[in-house]
């Protein structure tokens, strides 16, 4: 069934209202018609199964049930990437979407080949949450993840090292594998993973995350590259949390 985002305001007396590309959509590319059903989703988490009234330009719904899913994570991971050259981020935020990111900062590390200027962020944010509102619908989450503007490491850092859990995946000696951070007992309420670029963090900054309290954290024995590196954590948070959990 089609999935669209809502905002809650859009919700009154038992019916729902959809404007702009959305409305569009559901018109022109879906092709829909009154009477066919369409899942919407408000930024609560609250699912809504609709049949739609009207198509066009506005387009109406009537709520037939609402309930908050049960598609998002029971832990708040937060995906710290540094920025790299290419669609490689942009494989990053559709990935990290469907695996349940919460949220996605983008980092401006040491190593970073890609350098952007303040005035370039309004424009490449925009198309970043495009796309991780796209994945979003496609895979079935119930939030949209925020993708925010560029950050410099030190920040981005400092910020990550307050999370319940968390991550600073380094391929350098003075790691420790990533199961043995994840406790089979007790969920995490908020977990953090920070990625480096194609080169890698520096030695300094993996001091400074260090300094942090930050778990400096190995993926294994191959080296992962940087936009697989992100999916390949979120993935074992959702192996160890959701999977078999009722």
């Amino acid at each position: 069934m089609p999935r669209f985002f809502i905002q809650s305001a859009g919700i009154s007396e038992g019916r729902a209202v959809i404007t702009g590309e959305d409305a569009g959509h559901i018109t022109r590319a879906l092709r829909m018609k009154p009477g066919e059903h369409v899942t919407l989703c408000d930024e609560a988490g609250v699912e809504y199964e609709t049949v739609l009234l009207l198509t066009g330009e506005r387009v109406e719904c009537e709520i037939l049930s609402a309930k908050p899913s049960g598609n998002e994570p029971p832990y708040r991971a937060v995906v710290y990437q540094a920025l790299v050259k290419g669609d490689r981020f942009e494989t990053v935020l559709m990935k990290a979407t469907e695996l349940g990111a919460a949220r996605i900062v983008p980092v401006a590390s040491a190593r970073c080949t890609v350098r952007l200027e303040a005035k370039e962020y309004a424009k490449k944010r925009e198309r970043w949450q495009r796309i991780a509102a796209e994945a979003a619908k496609q895979c079935g989450r119930a939030r949209i993840p925020e993708v925010t503007d560029p950050v410099p490491f030190t920040a981005a850092i400092t910020e990550a090292a307050r999370a319940d859990l968390p991550l600073f995946c380094y391929e350098a000696e003075g790691t420790e594998p990533l199961p043995v951070h994840l406790s089979p007992e007790k969920i995490p309420g908020t977990v953090s993973v920070v990625i480096g670029p194609e080169g890698g963090f520096e030695e300094a900054e993996a001091d400074e995350a260090r300094a942090l309290g930050m778990k400096m954290t190995g993926l294994g024995r191959r080296i992962l590259r940087t936009e697989t590196a992100a999916p390949a954590v979120l993935a074992c948070l959702s192996c160890r949390y959701e999977m078999g959990r009722t």
